[in-house]
């Protein structure tokens, strides 16, 4: 009985204490501001998928061997094939898929990143050259993503300051110390699925005169990242 009478004055103090305090925040004069702040980012990480089947391999270059090609024709471009690229199918070395209901054909999905879209259209142009066709962009981000945000959430919070200081002067009141602050941040990293929106091509494929290619310059949109705060400053 007296563990039950203990416990009842525990709990009556406490929401006792939290209503005392709500109803000091209540009180407490207070001003509400909400900034918001954003920025436009180039993508640096261009992520494609790369289908690599046995009928893409022409002639006598078998399946195997139109895959080490593959591979060393990346690194001439620059790439760390290493690091960048890497087999989507981990479980099994290969997959195997019917056409026509009679031939069996081994495939590997490949996954590749690039940092920007001049090599993306470099990479496109290589693959094409060896006959591989069947390449997807699946997505592109920035890779300083946190860093953009964090930069982003301190510039909306001086903001709001100056808003908070802009609207307090006429009433010849100052702003004290935040007493409430919350955020919402979103960003804007581009899940392709395969489509091509988000990615343009400027010029057309042709070629000179002397029989050079003329590859088409490729750009990406930009991402959006954007945060908004609120903040309650106390009036003194």
């Amino acid at each position: 009985m007296l563990a039950r009478i203990l416990t009842f004055l525990i709990v009556l103090s406490v929401t006792f204490l939290s209503h005392a305090q709500n109803k000091n925040f209540i009180d407490m004069p207070y001003l509400e501001t909400t900034a918001s702040a954003d920025t436009l980012v180039t993508p640096d990480r261009i992520y494609f998928n790369i289908l690599v089947n046995e009928k893409d391999a022409k002639g006598d270059l078998t399946f195997e061997q139109l895959q080490v090609k593959m591979e060393e024709t990346l690194r001439k471009l620059g790439i760390n094939t290493q690091e960048d690229l890497e087999l989507s199918d981990l479980v099994s070395n290969f997959k195997k898929y019917f056409l026509k209901g009679q031939d069996i054909l081994k495939t590997k999905l490949y996954s590749l990143v690039v940092k920007d879209a001049t090599m993306a259209g470099k990479v496109i142009v290589a693959l094409e050259g060896l006959g591989i066709s069947n390449v997807t962009l699946e997505k592109f981000e920035s890779s300083k993503k946190a860093e953009i945000m964090l930069t982003l959430k301190a510039r909306a919070i001086r903001r709001s300051k100056q808003y908070a200081d802009t609207m307090a002067g006429p009433l010849n009141q100052k702003i004290g110390a935040a007493i409430f602050i919350s955020d919402q941040g979103k960003s804007d990293d581009l899940a392709l699925q395969g489509r091509v929106a988000g990615l343009r091509a400027r010029g057309v494929n042709s070629y000179t005169a002397e029989g050079k290619y003329n590859q088409p310059e490729l750009q990406f949109e930009k991402l959006k990242f954007e945060t908004s705060v609120t903040v309650y400053y106390k009036l003194n």
